[in-house]
């Protein structure tokens, strides 16, 4: 519900993980989602992409959230908690995350006269 601008809903990650290799987690996708139905809709849209490529485990864990593990999901986002839903594919870790947030709205650049600090950037040339 908008108040001043802002708006709450949740912001959706999606991260993978080597868990054989020592390395940092990589980001694969993020999304903004203004209600728990569309947060959790974008992981089980992820999940059915994804599920013929998994393996025999990981795609089992990924149908049975989204049979059973989704209500749970569901109502603890209408609760404003944070949820993940991970599984492991071979030998990565592939993992959502849906946490409650307070979005801000951006300054609105129309009609509106810029600091003069915007002037001093000059763009960066290829090389």
């Amino acid at each position: 519900m908008p108040m001043n601008g802002k708006r709450y809903g949740f912001w959706c990650e999606c991260w993978t993980e080597s868990l054989t290799k020592q390395g940092p987690l990589a980001l694969v996708a993020s999304f903004d989602a203004y209600s728990a139905p569309q947060a959790d809709r974008w992981v089980a849209v992820a999940l059915q992409a994804i599920s013929p490529a998994l393996d025999s485990d990981a795609s089992t864990t990924a149908w049975e959230w989204m049979y059973d593990g989704r209500i749970d999901t569901r109502r603890a986002l209408l609760r404003a908690e944070p949820c993940t839903v991970s599984l492991i594919h071979s030998s990565t870790r592939i993992t959502w995350t849906i946490r409650p947030v307070l979005f801000l709205p951006f300054a609105h650049r129309q009609g509106a006269e810029l600091p003069e600090c915007t002037q001093d950037l000059t763009p960066r040339t290829r090389e």
